[in-house]
């Protein structure tokens, strides 16, 4: 019997973990990727150091248009055996507040340990392919790039988004995808920082650079035509365009979507969520009793750092500031400055049990081509390694007629 000839389109982390998957279940499996190496996304991830999936799983940590599609893929392939899978191939995980990271902290550890399983296994790996037509033949798929032309029984479209300033990082699935009949929710970026401007009288619009570089604690709350949508803790980074930090890459999904359906967005930042609104009253007028002599902006060093002292101190009510310091957001960072996409295939056109397409036989997806995106944690990286299973184990073992 001959084996099931399976090609997938990019090889990055869902990528390679299809091949993997694919390779296991005996088929003979060919990756085309747009880079001169493979996994090249998977060594950016992390600050280099490879956030490999999360021991957490909130309910909010996958977003989408249906987001419960990715429940039925996470069944087949858990968090448990993500940490079995990279165990067997050798990489040594470390616990970081339930983000698992390898013990290497090398993020390219991941990616060589990918490729010696794939290349153990028989995948082919070509690399510098640019892939330009997936068309179905007599029953047979066949890929096109700039110099060949590829056959198989199965395709995987794996090959990401256009977020990420990685080489490559194209998002060219989206078109290929698209001319084969599904409907693309538009991408846009996510988990990136926001430009704003101060949204309350009484602010200049250059108030933002005063404030560039300062790093400190607090909660971001995101209104959407003035309903609030979602709030987030942590370490905010201000800059000059606006604000950023983890916090924000958690919320950017919310303010940038809104913000293309012609949404108001704005945020409410609180600098002292530890303090209820009449502990801060009480805490402040403690200090100004406890030292007389001292001005305002004298009042609060030790309390905020002295950049974000001066903002603070142009407030007609520094109350008011600390807790609720508006902004109005005019627009996100772009592709190259964020880390995924929001947005992407269709979920209602691929079954979740299997991401094949619904609407062609022997066609699959995986990874961030699929509108589906994680928060900041690892849970980018687990879609990836549980599409990619899935997508491989069943472009290996379903039938070949359509």
């Amino acid at each position: 019997m001959n084996k099931k000839r399976v090609l997938i389109v990019g090889g990055g982390a869902s990528g390679l973990m299809a091949a993997i998957m694919a390779a296991r279940e005996g088929a003979e499996v060919t990756i085309l990727e747009h880079n001169e190496r493979p996994g090249k996304k998977i060594c950016a991830t992390g600050n280099g150091k490879c956030n490999l999936t999360n021991t957490e799983m909130p309910a909010d940590a996958f977003r989408g248009t249906d987001a419960e599609f990715v429940q039925d893929v996470l069944k087949q392939f858990p968090v448990a055996e993500t940490i079995r899978f990279f165990t067997e191939l050798g990489i040594y995980t470390v616990n970081k507040n339930g983000g698992l990271y390898p013990r290497s902290a090398q993020a390219s550890s991941v990616t060589d340990v990918l490729c010696m399983e794939a290349r153990s296994r028989k995948v082919k790996i070509k690399t510098n392919e640019h892939v330009t037509n997936v068309f179905r033949e007599q029953e047979i798929w066949k890929v096109l790039t700039e110099g060949w032309t590829y056959e198989a029984d199965s395709v995987i479209l794996a090959n990401g988004s256009c977020a990420s300033a990685v080489s490559g990082s194209d998002g060219s699935g989206y078109e290929l995808a698209q001319n084969l009949g599904h409907q693309i929710i538009k991408p846009l970026p996510a988990l990136t920082g926001l430009r704003c401007q101060p949204s309350a009288s009484g602010y200049s619009r250059k108030l933002l650079s005063l404030w560039a570089g300062v790093r400190t604690a607090g909660e971001v709350t995101v209104f959407v035509d003035g309903i609030p949508v979602s709030s987030q803790k942590g370490e905010l980074q201000l800059t000059d365009y606006g604000i950023s930090g983890i916090p924000v890459f958690q919320l950017s999904r919310y303010a940038i979507r809104a913000l293309e359906d012609g949404c108001d967005v704005k945020l409410s930042v609180n600098f002292l969520p530890e303090f209820s609104p009449e502990a801060l009253h009480a805490f402040l007028d403690s200090r100004r009793k406890n030292c007389p002599y001292k001005n305002e902006p004298e009042m609060l060093t030790g309390l905020f750092p002295d950049k974000l002292i001066k903002v603070l101190c142009q407030a007609p009510d520094l109350e008011k500031a600390i807790h609720e310091f508006p902004l109005h957001v005019t627009a996100g960072l772009d592709f190259k400055q964020a880390q995924v996409c929001s947005g992407g295939v269709d979920t209602s056109e691929i079954n979740p049990e299997t991401l094949e397409s619904r609407i062609h036989k022997n066609l699959f997806f995986a990874g961030e081509l699929i509108d589906i995106d994680g928060t900041c944690g690892g849970y980018n990286l687990q879609w990836a390694w549980s599409s990619g299973a899935v997508a491989g184990l069943h472009a290996a073992v379903t039938h070949c007629s359509i």
